[in-house]
C-alpha cells in the first residue's frame, strides 16, 4: 500500500531544491532516492507534478507519494555474522572487512544484506526499500565494525530519528597519516559529492551537508596517530573525509590517502568500536563494544616495533 507524506514549505526550506528537500525531510531518503520519486512522477501540488529542479515558496504543501515496495528480489545466503546483540526488534552486527553492506551493481552476494535475509527471513524493515531491508546506517565495504540493523518499521523510525537528533553514539578508531597537533579537536566542515569525481565525497560548500567529527588521540607512533572518532553527523566518508581534510588520511584508504598504499593494509585502517542508542521499544540506553579486529591489532603491533 502507498504512503502519501506531506512537506509543508517552512522559511528556511525555501529556494531548496525539491530533491535536496526531499532527502532532508524524509527519514532514511537518500538524494538519488528523492530524484527517483520525483522523476516517477511522485511529487505534486495541486495535481500539478513537480520536477526535482522545482524550488518551493513559504506554504507550499507538497504531496509525496511513497509507492508500495516490490517484492524482495535478493537470495539469502548462510553467511556467518558476528552478532554482538539481539532481541525481537534490532541485532547489532560485528561487520568484517571487506564484506559490502548491501547489494548493487558488482555486489549482487556475499554482502551483510543476504546473510541477514538467511538468519532473519522475513523480519527486517522494508522502510529502505527492497535491497536494504533493516539497514539503518551503513558503514564503508573496508571498514570493520557495529552495524545496528532494525527488524521491523518502528524500530527503524525510531532509530533513524535518533540518527537524525545526533544523539545515536558512533565512535570509531583509526591509525592515521602524521602527528596531530592536538590531542583533541573538532572538525566541522560540509560534506557533499566532490565537483570533480562523483564516486567520491569532498568538503564542500555546494550541495552539501553540515558534518562534524570529534577526534581524540589514543597514541602516536613513528609517522601514524591511533585515533578515536566520533561522528556527531553520519555523511557519507565522513571520517575518511574530515581527517584526510585536515592533512591526515586514515592510514591503507586507496581514495583519499596518499597515492602509495601501506602495505598489507588492503583498505582503510577503520574500525567502528562501540555504537550506543536508545532501545525503540523500552528508552533503555544500550551501549555495545567490539574488540580491535586483527588486521588493525597487527598494524599498531607494526608501528609499536618502529
Amino acid at each position: 500500500m502507498q504512503n502519501i507524506i506531506k512537506i509543508e514549505i517552512q522559511p528556511e526550506d525555501s529556494g531548496v531544491r525539491l530533491d535536496k528537500l526531499i532527502s532532508l525531510k524524509v527519514d532514511n531518503m537518500t538524494r538519488s532516492a528523492a530524484e527517483k520519486l520525483i522523476a516517477d512522477g511522485n511529487a505534486e501540488i495541486n495535481g500539478k507534478i513537480l520536477t526535482k529542479s522545482y524550488r518551493g515558496a513559504v506554504g507550499d504543501c507538497i504531496d509525496l507519494v511513497i509507492p508500495e515496495l516490490k517484492k524482495l528480489d535478493v537470495r539469502s545466503e548462510e553467511i556467518p555474522l558476528e552478532i554482538m546483540y539481539e532481541d525481537e526488534d534490532l541485532l547489532v552486527v560485528n561487520k568484517p572487512k571487506g564484506m559490502v553492506v548491501h547489494p548493487a551493481a558488482g555486489n549482487a552476494t556475499g554482502t551483510l544484506v543476504n546473510a541477514l535475509l538467511a538468519h532473519c527471513g522475513d523480519s527486517l524493515s522494508g522502510i529502505n526499500g527492497v535491497v536494504r531491508p533493516g539497514i539503518v546506517h551503513r558503514i564503508d565495504k573496508d571498514t570493520s565494525g557495529l552495524l545496528i540493523v532494525a527488524k521491523n518499521d518502528f524500530a527503524h523510525r525510531k532509530l533513524a530519528e535518533q540518527i537524525k537528533a545526533h544523539s545515536f553514539t558512533r565512535r570509531y578508531e583509526a591509525v592515521v597519516h602524521g602527528n596531530l597537533k592536538e590531542d583533541d579537536g573538532t572538525i566541522d566542515a560540509p560534506i557533499g559529492r566532490h565537483p570533480l569525481h562523483r564516486k567520491m565525497m569532498a568538503v564542500t560548500e555546494k550541495n552539501s551537508r553540515n558534518a562534524v567529527t570529534h577526534y581524540h588521540v589514543l597514541a602516536r607512533y613513528n609517522g601514524f596517530t591511533h585515533v578515536q572518532c566520533q561522528l556527531e553527523t553520519g555523511r557519507t566518508h565522513q571520517i575518511r573525509v574530515h581527517m584526510a581534510y585536515i592533512g591526515h588520511p586514515i592510514a591503507g584508504d586507496p581514495v583519499y590517502g596518499p597515492k602509495k598504499p601501506v602495505p598489507n593494509l588492503n583498505g582503510q585502517c577503520l574500525h567502528a568500536r562501540v555504537i550506543g542508542f536508545l532501545h525503540p521499544r523500552d528508552g533503555r540506553y544500550i551501549e555495545i563494544t567490539s574488540d580491535l579486529p586483527e588486521y588493525f591489532v597487527r598494524f599498531l603491533k607494526k608501528l609499536k616495533q618502529t
